[in-house]
């Protein structure tokens, strides 16, 4: 059976690169770059991997449309749930989730490279210990 994961963030565009909580010489390329490599690596695992990318102004209805969908797993981005100023944004998505896909599980990563990992604790598709990458942006 292929799992089907949403990773859901902020489109990559939208990211406000100013925030002291992303590193300096962060890019909206490198942000880009960063979710087709997680994405490709669920590929990998034989998954059905989809992104959705929420854009600030329409950020509910962005995700009430990609729940229409079944999923096994959402893995939610750390770039929409840790800087502090995007808080309400992540209460928003949290609360969508559960109205609109109730009982499926919610993952959420350190950074996009790995969601991957972050979807396979709650598929039950990990052996080993939980592995926290510092160097989560791509060069």
């Amino acid at each position: 059976m292929a799992y089907k994961v949403l990773l859901i963030g902020i489109d990559p565009r939208e990211v406000d690169l100013s925030d002291p909580f992303f590193p300096a010489d962060l890019t909206h390329e490198k942000i880009s770059e960063s979710i087709n490599q997680s994405l490709a690596e669920m590929k990998r695992r034989g998954w059905e991997p989809a992104f959705c990318g929420l854009h600030l102004v329409s950020a509910e209805a962005d995700a009430k449309a990609a729940l229409v969908e079944k999923w096994d797993c959402i893995v939610i981005g750390a770039g929409m749930r840790v800087p502090p100023k995007n808080l309400e944004l992540f209460e928003t998505v949290v609360n969508t989730i559960a109205r609109y896909a109730a009982g499926t599980p919610i993952a959420f990563n350190t950074g996009p490279l790995d969601s991957a990992d972050a979807a396979a604790r709650r598929l039950g598709k990990t052996n080993g210990p939980y592995h926290f990458d510092p160097d989560f942006i791509p060069a």
